[in-house]
């Protein structure tokens, strides 16, 4: 069996996403959910195994983030923007990790 190597992209506002160019992952500049949605569904298809997605971006999208929740890979996490928190991101690592242990311990 081959040793399947991923990527790592970065889907949102390009000043959001800028930085993480620095550190050697992919980046994709959306300007709306509708365009998001498509760049996810595209990178999906391809070798990425993370796919960092900006929480204002994934407000727009839920249905879609809803879908990639269901999958193994590519794994779709929220992070904030670089005008701040707006909570989605760690409510969802809070239920994630009540539905692996049963119980919510953060």
């Amino acid at each position: 069996m081959a040793n399947e190597q991923y990527k790592i992209a970065v889907v949102g506002n390009r000043d959001a996403i800028l930085p993480f160019r620095l550190i050697g992952f992919d980046t994709f500049p959306v300007v709306s959910g509708e365009q998001a949605q498509r760049r996810l569904d595209e990178l999906a298809k391809q070798a990425y195994g993370i796919i960092y997605l900006t929480e204002d971006f994934a407000e727009m999208i839920p249905e879609t983030i809803r879908y990639y929740d269901t999958l193994i890979t590519p794994a779709v996490i929220l992070i904030p923007t670089h005008k701040g928190c707006i909570g989605i991101g760690s409510q969802r690592i809070r239920e994630n990790v009540e539905k692996a242990v049963g119980q919510n311990i953060l």
